[in-house]
């Protein structure tokens, strides 16, 4: 049994988003990530067995709390480029039930060993639409110390720890989890405003152009993208009026791709063997752009 903490920085793009079921608009140039991290904590149970001498594989059943909170700034354009017009940060927290396998060759000289873990696992989680998607590989050298009592010993090891996860993830949440309803009135009403202020400045822009400016392929391309955008967010706020309409009784459907800011990073650990029975083990993960913890309670039944 082990309890396992994360937080790891992630890459969203390609983020779409729609209400109550209706239609979803892309929305990657409007909102910008500034910054996006993923946090876990839960407690996993992880039956295994020694197939032979170098080979373990095990399963692994999990719950845990997950949550995602994110930092981003609202871009839109007008007569001159894309500027931020106002900020949204969030977090969003679910509940997790992880199931998976994986199998652990080892390897060992002298008290030395090599131990290449891989795992998969799927983490079902009510708000996605299908199970999230995970691969571990984490190879680990170290030295296994013999005590002076019989079967006691001390491990100490150190490698590396790389994620990769599937990228694409679509579900549904309620509203009123990303902002309280007293929020959604003031964040509608202001970006309403904006898409107003600066539809202006792109009309105003283009309509000071001459004849022969508003020919030239490049002047076009920037108009027809700005109103492109523009009337693409004022979709997405008639969208979102659907939530105060309906007193925070709304679904918002988003589409994202994701990826670890960083695969790898480092790891440090222990364990130590009271007996052949009980054994503890904690691992440290750090650096890179992840931090994790792993403490654990094993026992084995010697058959």
């Amino acid at each position: 049994m082990q309890y396992l903490y994360q937080q790891s920085d992630i890459i969203i793009e390609n983020l779409r988003v729609g209400f109550n079921h209706g239609e979803t608009y892309p929305l990657d140039q409007v909102i910008r990530f500034n910054s996006a991290v993923a946090t876990s904590n839960g407690v996993n149970i992880r039956p295994d067995i020694w197939l032979f001498p170098f080979l373990n594989v095990y399963a692994i059943f999990a719950q845990s709390k997950t949550s995602t909170a994110i930092d981003a700034g609202v871009w839109l354009p007008d007569d001159s480029a894309w500027k931020q017009v106002t900020s949204l940060t969030t977090k969003a927290n679910f509940n997790a039930t992880t199931f998976g396998f994986g199998i652990t060759p080892t390897v060992g000289i002298r008290g030395y060993f090599l131990i290449l873990d891989m795992n998969v696992s799927w983490s079902d989680i009510a708000e996605l639409e299908k199970p999230a998607f995970v691969f571990v590989f984490g190879p680990r050298f170290g030295k296994n110390i013999q005590m002076k009592k019989k079967d006691m010993s001390l491990a100490l090891w150190a490698g590396g720890f790389r994620v990769q996860m599937a990228s694409s993830t679509s579900g549904s949440i309620n509203a009123t989890e990303l902002f309280p309803l007293s929020e959604w009135q003031n964040k509608i009403d202001m970006g309403y405003s904006n898409v107003a202020e600066k539809q202006a400045k792109v009309d105003n822009w283009w309509n000071g152009l001459t004849p022969s400016q508003q020919a030239n392929p490049v002047n076009a391309a920037k108009h027809e993208t700005a109103n492109k955008a523009l009337a693409g967010f004022g979709r997405v706020l008639d969208g979102a009026s659907q939530v105060v309409t309906n007193g925070g009784d709304a679904s918002i459907q988003y589409s994202l791709e994701k990826r670890p800011k960083q695969m790898w990073n480092f790891i440090l650990g222990a364990q130590y063997q009271i007996n052949r029975s009980w054994m503890i083990r904690a691992e440290y993960g750090f650096l890179g752009a992840r931090q994790q913890f792993i403490g654990g309670l094993q026992y084995r039944f010697n058959l």
